[in-house]
């Protein structure tokens, strides 16, 4: 007899709330798992009007919350829920390897706990706290309500928002429909850590209701394709994170055999299915032999159901994962296939599938191809030359570039369209704590003003 479903209830400023709108979470396999509470327009500005009443604890009380929900998220019961059962679960709907989902929730466990840290390294140097003294630079807010609007393609994603708490903002967040278990159980532990429940709310919503969670908050953060970078790209209280499209660059001087282990891991790690993972390699010379050792080493990743502990490869349902692969196929004509041309689904024989790694190669480094992000691991290899230039390496969120070249790597590194850059063997997505990931969130939460004073007469 299958388990009842979960009931995921939204969590406003009153407390939990049922609604009869519901939407059906599933498995990988159509199973269902979990009741999701869709709440209407006229909710979502009740709810942020509250949050623009309520005042934000202050910060010797926050950022020790901060942390204990860090603990709570990682360890503790919630809403009925161990941790062991949650990560389980997520993997079973997320497609990801519950390996991966645990350590996503180590992840968000360190950021929660760093979270007031990790904000303040964007704090410009001119500012400091206006009690110590008349004549600086004061480091505030923007507004005091932050929207979020998440991902569903990595729990890891609700590492960053917690920083807006830890600065005093007061959060609405609207999880995805996808993968909600990871923001409720957040927004869960933060209620129980102190955090009251008109400081921090959780707003799942149709398309039409989070237009207005984008536009009631003070300012937002969103998540998805090119179209909503585009939508958002010219405002300046909408901070859009799109594609990453993250890159590795290979040049003459490098011999490309001794980093297989970096081009790899940048693939194929997190399952492939992160903003990091690298989706293009650009070789300057012949990119075959560099293609071929890439694909050699992937063929041999298992597909192995996600709450598997060896599972290393995303699953989805059966349908979705073959229309995935003719959508590829088709993208991928006239290119070399070194793997993955034959078949990208590993059919688990329950109704899902693991989506097999991909190797391509594309004969120019402008092809539109070496743009197509995948939510598994699928990348493209192109030839460059000195003659291509900047231009296809730009627009990347992580550029890992194996050369000896200086003069190269300092006009990467003063390219504004590459957010990141490493140099040597750094795979594209290990990002280190307290650097940015895409800026600082600081830096678009905040602002300076003067702050002189003088005294009475």
């Amino acid at each position: 007899m299958a388990p009842e479903p979960l009931h995921l209830d939204a969590l406003g400023p009153t407390g939990p709330y049922r609604t009869q709108a519901r939407e059906t979470v599933h498995d990988v396999t159509g199973r269902p798992v979990a009741e999701l509470s869709v709440v209407p327009r006229l909710y979502v500005r009740r709810a942020l009007a509250a949050l623009r009443r309520a005042e934000a604890p202050p910060p010797d009380e926050r950022i020790p919350a901060l942390a204990e929900a860090g603990r709570l998220f990682a360890t503790a019961t919630i809403d009925g829920m161990p941790v062991e059962r949650y990560e389980h679960t997520v993997a079973r709907v997320s497609g990801l390897p519950v390996p991966l989902v645990r350590e996503a929730t180590r992840t968000v466990a360190t950021a929660l706990a760093g979270a007031y840290g990790f904000a303040c390294q964007a704090r410009p140097r001119g500012s400091r706290d206006p009690s110590l003294g008349t004549g600086t630079a004061a480091w505030i807010r923007r507004g005091d309500v932050l929207s979020v609007l998440v991902a569903g393609n990595h729990p890891g994603v609700h590492s960053q928002w917690a920083e807006a708490l830890a600065l005093g903002y007061r959060v609405a967040v609207r999880p995805s429909r996808r993968e909600p278990l990871s923001a409720h159980r957040l927004v869960g532990a933060l209620h129980e850590a102190g955090f009251g429940t008109d400081t921090v709310v959780l707003l799942p919503t149709d398309h039409s209701a989070a237009d207005e969670l984008v536009t009631g908050g003070d300012l937002a953060m969103v998540y998805g394709g090119d179209a909503v970078v585009d939508k958002y790209r010219s405002g300046t209280t909408v901070l859009a994170h799109g594609p990453g499209r993250a890159k590795i660059l290979v040049t003459a001087d490098t011999d490309a055999t001794r980093h297989l282990d970096t081009i790899v891991d940048s693939v194929a790690a997190h399952a492939g299915a992160a903003c990091v993972n690298a989706t293009a390699v650009f070789v300057e010379g012949d990119p075959a032999p560099v293609a071929e050792a890439v694909a050699e080493r992937l063929a041999g990743l298992p597909s192995l159901p996600p709450e598997h502990e060896g599972a290393v490869l995303p699953v989805q349902p059966l349908d979705d994962a073959r229309n995935l692969e003719k959508y590829v196929h088709a993208e991928a004509a006239g290119a070399t296939a070194w793997l993955g041309g034959d078949t990208l689904v590993g059919d688990l024989g329950d109704g899902s599938a693991a989506l097999r790694p991909a190797v391509f190669q594309v004969d120019r480094a402008d092809a539109p191809q070496t743009r197509l992000e995948m939510p598994f691991p699928c990348v493209w290899f192109a030839p460059w030359s000195r003659s291509d230039g900047l231009a296809p390496l730009r627009d990347t969120l992580v550029l890992t570039a194996l050369t000896s070249d200086r003069d190269l790597v300092a006009r990467l590194l003063a390219e504004p369209t590459i957010r990141n850059l490493h140099v040597g063997d750094h795979p594209t997505h290990v990002l280190v704590p307290g650097l940015p990931h895409d800026g600082y969130l600081g830096e678009f939460l905040m602002r300076s003003k003067t702050f002189t004073t003088s005294p009475p007469r």
